[in-house]
C-alpha cells in the first residue's frame, strides 16, 4: 500500500458521524443473473471502488484530536458479505430482502475498517435474479458522488469497454433580447434573487429553532432516526414524466414534486378517515386539517460532482485526483398540501415552489452558517442545530438521474437502482432514482409512523396516472 498524508475530515463529514446524526446510505442493485463467483466479485472491487481514498480509508484521530483520514488495507473478505439461503427461504424472496434491510437499518457499521459493505443475496423476487446492497456511510461523500462512483465501476451491456452514458444538465438558455427591455428584466431578476435569499436568511433562525410542521400521521416522533426502518421500490415511467414535463414546460423535479405532493394528500386523506372511523369507537365525518403546514427538506452537496471519466482514471492511476468530499447546505421547501379535483394543480403549485427556490442562494446561506457554527461552537453543536433544523420537518426527498442505457456491474447485468438514506430524523424518505427509460420510486419509512409504506407508493404512482390522463384529455 502506498503511504499518503492522512486528510482531515471535511466539517459535512464530521457531522455524519455525529450521534444525533449519523447516517448511512443504501443502494440496491437489482440483478439480471445470480452472483455465483464472489471472487471475481472481490477482485474487480479491489482494482475498481476499493482504490478510492474514502473506500480505503478509516477514521482516527492525531495528536491534538482532530479526526482524519489514514489509509489502510482493504481487507475484502471484510467487506463482501453473502447469505446463504435454503429452497423453502428462496420462494420468499422479496420478504426476506425486506427483513434483512430493516435488520441493516439498526446494525451500526464497524468504524474499524473503511466504512462501507456490498451484501449479496441470491433471492429472486419479481423484478430480479438476485439483489446487491451497498451499504455506505455518508460521511465519505454526498449521493451523487456516490452514485457517480457506482456508476464509474460499471459499463454498458451493449459494449462492456465503454463507461455509461448519464443525463447532462441542460442550461436554460438565455433569452434573446436587447436594448431597456433586456436590461429592466436582468434587473428584476437580480432583485428577486436577492429578496429570496434575504426572506430565506430571515426564516433560517426560526426554521431551525421553533418552526415545526404539523403533527400528522406522516411525521416521525422523538427518537425516530434511530427506529428501524423499511424499504419499498415501485417502478414508474420516465417517458410519462417527460410527457408531463413538455406538456407543461416544465422539469422532471416539477413532475417529481408534484406527485409527491398528490399522493402524500390522497394518503393522508385515508389516514386521516381511518383515525376518525377508529376514533373512541365512534365513526366520525372524515375530515383533512385544514391549513396543514408539511415541509421537505433536501441536502444540496454545493460542489460539482465528478465525472464517470474522472473518477475512473483516478481508479486506474492513484496518482489522479478527483473532486470530491462533502460540502453541503440544505433547503426547505412547504409541500403544497391543498385538496384538488384537477390533478394538474399538484404540478402547477410544485412548478411554482420550485421556481421560488431557484431564485434563492438559500443552500449556501445554510451551508456558511453551519460553516460558522462549527468554527464558533464545535462540531457537537452543529449536529444539533441540524438535528433539531431536520426534526421539525416532515421527510426527505430527493432525485438523482442515473445511466440512460442499460449496465453492467462486474459483469452482473443492472436491472434496476434503488437508493435510499436512513439515520437521520425522518419518519419518511422520498427517492427518485432514474435508469433507462424507468424511474424507481424509493420510500424509506420507520413502520411505527407509517406502517403501510407500498400504499403510498401506489398512490404517488396513481397521481401520476391522473396526470397523464388529465393532459390526454
Amino acid at each position: 500500500m502506498e503511504t499518503e498524508e492522512p486528510q482531515p475530515l471535511s466539517p459535512a463529514a464530521r457531522l455524519f458521524k455525529q450521534p444525533l446524526f449519523n447516517c448511512s446510505i443504501l443502494c440496491m442493485l437489482g440483478l439480471g443473473k445470480k452472483v455465483t463467483d464472489i471472487e471475481a466479485v472481490m477482485a474487480g472491487l479491489e482494482r475498481t471502488m476499493a482504490r478510492h481514498p474514502r473506500f480505503s480509508s478509516i477514521v482516527k484521530e492525531d495528536s491534538s484530536g482532530k479526526q482524519q483520514w489514514v489509509r489502510t488495507n482493504v481487507v475484502m473478505e471484510d467487506h463482501i458479505i453473502t447469505q446463504p439461503f435454503d429452497e423453502d427461504q428462496e420462494a420468499n424472496g422479496a420478504d426476506l430482502i425486506d427483513q434483512y434491510i430493516t435488520k441493516l437499518s439498526t446494525t451500526p457499521l464497524d468504524m474499524s475498517k473503511p466504512l462501507w459493505e456490498l451484501h449479496i443475496l441470491n433471492l429472486k423476487t419479481d423484478e430480479a435474479e438476485a439483489t446487491a446492497i451497498f451499504r455506505i456511510h455518508h460521511s465519505l461523500g454526498d449521493g451523487i458522488s456516490l452514485m457517480s462512483l457506482l456508476m464509474a465501476c460499471t459499463r454498458k451491456t451493449s459494449d462492456p469497454d465503454s463507461l455509461p452514458s448519464v443525463p447532462q444538465r441542460k442550461e436554460k438558455p438565455l433569452e434573446n433580447r436587447s436594448g431597456l427591455l433586456s436590461i429592466l428584466s436582468r434587473i428584476w431578476v437580480i432583485f428577486l434573487t436577492i429578496w429570496y435569499t434575504l426572506m430565506d436568511l430571515l426564516l433560517f433562525i426560526p426554521n431551525t429553532l421553533f418552526l415545526k410542521d404539523t403533527d400528522t400521521p406522516i411525521k416521525g416522533l422523538p427518537g425516530v432516526e434511530k427506529s428501524p426502518k423499511k424499504v419499498v421500490h415501485l417502478t414508474l415511467s420516465l417517458d410519462d414524466m417527460k410527457k408531463m414535463k413538455y406538456h407543461v414546460n416544465g422539469t422532471l423535479n416539477d413532475v417529481m414534486l408534484g406527485i409527491t405532493s398528490a399522493g402524500l394528500v390522497k394518503y393522508l386523506a385515508r389516514r386521516y378517515e381511518l383515525s376518525k372511523e377508529n376514533h373512541n369507537g365512534k365513526t366520525e365525518k372524515p375530515s383533512f386539517p385544514q391549513n396543514i403546514h408539511i415541509r421537505s427538506s433536501l441536502l444540496v452537496n454545493l460542489r460539482s460532482a465528478p465525472g464517470l471519466h474522472e473518477l475512473a482514471e483516478m481508479m486506474k492511476d492513484k496518482s489522479k485526483k478527483a473532486r470530491w468530499g462533502n460540502r453541503m447546505g440544505y433547503l426547505v421547501f412547504k409541500m403544497p398540501m391543498l385538496r384538488h379535483t384537477d390533478p394538474l394543480e399538484y404540478f402547477r403549485e410544485a412548478k411554482a415552489i420550485i421556481d421560488r427556490k431557484k431564485m434563492s442562494f438559500e443552500p449556501f446561506i445554510t451551508y456558511f452558517i453551519g460553516k460558522l457554527v462549527v468554527r464558533l461552537f464545535g462540531i457537537k453543536s452543529a449536529a444539533r442545530m441540524m438535528h433539531t433544523a431536520l426534526s421539525n420537518t416532515t421527510f426527505s426527498f430527493s432525485n438523482v438521474m442515473g445511466p440512460t442505457e442499460e449496465v453492467e456491474f462486474l459483469g452482473l447485468p443492472i436491472v434496476f437502482i434503488a437508493p435510499t438514506v436512513y439515520g437521520h430524523p425522518h419518519a419518511l424518505t422520498i427517492h427518485y432514482q432514474s435508469y433507462t427509460n424507468k424511474v424507481k420510486l424509493v420510500i424509506c419509512v420507520a413502520e411505527e409512523t407509517i406502517p403501510d409504506p407500498f400504499n403510498l407508493c401506489q398512490d404517488i404512482a396513481d397521481a401520476l396516472k391522473l396526470m397523464i390522463s388529465a393532459v390526454k384529455d
